[in-house]
């Protein structure tokens, strides 16, 4: 990734409505060369949606969780595909250590994630759960500092 490469992502995340003429026009290019990096940009991966960003608190989801999964032996692809089917878990990691996945969960109120919980439990393949409510949002997702760190020459 080079320097073009961070300044066309900063500035796409900054302005996530912006169309490819005004982002050329903004970064001082081509609109043909932004179009063919953010081409390159979305077959390697880096780029991986054009999608909104959506608050779950703004949506009725107030309480964010994460809920730290063991996972029966050889039982892995079994508990990922139970969680896969509880809407309200957004995000799952397979995580070393003494616990095996890490849930980022949402939920209505603490009654919910309580349900939530109860739901995940009911797969054999899930033994314990370790939950942690998120209070507030000190860092809030960013990946701008990562890109201007990124510049490879």
């Amino acid at each position: 990734m080079d320097e073009l490469d961070a300044r066309l992502l900063t500035t796409m995340r900054a302005h996530p409505r912006i169309g490819l003429t005004e982002l050329a026009r903004l970064l001082g290019v081509a609109r043909g060369t932004v179009q063919a990096r953010v081409e390159k940009l979305t077959t390697r991966g880096v780029i991986t949606d054009f999608g909104p960003t959506v608050e779950p608190a703004r949506v009725g989801y107030p309480i964010l969780a994460f809920v730290w999964l063991q996972i029966a032996q050889g039982r892995l692809t079994e508990s990922v595909a139970a969680l896969h089917t509880i809407p309200e878990i957004l995000e799952v990691h397979g995580t070393s250590g003494q616990h095996d996945l890490l849930c980022r969960v949402v939920a209505k109120s603490t009654e919910h994630l309580q349900e939530i919980i109860a739901t995940v439990l009911a797969s054999p393949a899930v033994q314990r759960t370790d939950s942690t409510i998120a209070l507030s949002t000190q860092i809030p997702f960013r990946i701008e500092p990562l890109l201007n760190t990124a510049v490879t020459p």
